[in-house]
């Protein structure tokens, strides 16, 4: 069995988003647990999530949250596991400011991050990094890349039918 991701987010208003995150990992048979925390109004509780999720047996944190976004940063300044995070889009901003806040980590604090609102992404991230130790979950992603690599294919040859019924190709 593959290692187990803990996805954190900062409000259950960031549900919507990050159970992407908890699908992905589901389909491809990974353990998660699923945890609100924020790192502004209960950051003890952040930490201890950080602290002991090795000893729990999480080889990997996703943390989401929007607005000033710090999560993932309290989280991995507490850990040595790798830590993804997930800018939301949830103000006037429309997630910059969360992504903003979410990449621009102090040296010796890294937090990978990936695109606003990209839950999906960090798990697939997540679930590369188990693939590291996990041939299972490698074969698993390659098939996931050469099936999406097959529906750009579908799409291409869709379209130049579309050029040539149009007159546009000969």
């Amino acid at each position: 069995m593959a290692g187990k991701v803990l996805v954190v987010m900062g409000s259950d208003s960031d549900w919507n988003i990050m159970k992407k995150a908890v699908e992905t990992l589901k389909a491809f048979g990974v353990e998660a647990d699923v945890q609100v925390a924020s790192a502004h109004r209960t950051p003890e509780k952040a930490l201890a999530l950080s602290e002991s999720a090795r000893e729990k047996g999480f080889s990997v944190i996703i943390a989401g949250a929007g607005a000033a976004a710090h999560l993932a940063g309290v989280l991995a300044a507490k850990t040595t596991l790798p830590v993804i995070g997930v800018p939301i889009n949830g103000t006037a901003l429309q997630g910059l400011d969360a992504l903003y806040a979410t990449v621009q980590m102090p040296a010796g604090v890294p937090v990978a991050a990936v695109a606003i609102d990209g839950a999906k992404n960090a798990a697939l991230l997540a679930i590369q990094i188990l693939a590291v130790a996990d041939e299972r979950l490698s074969r698993l992603l390659a098939g996931e890349k050469a099936a999406m690599a097959g529906q750009v294919e579908e799409k291409n040859q869709k379209i130049r039918q579309l050029a040539v019924e149009g007159g546009l190709l000969n």
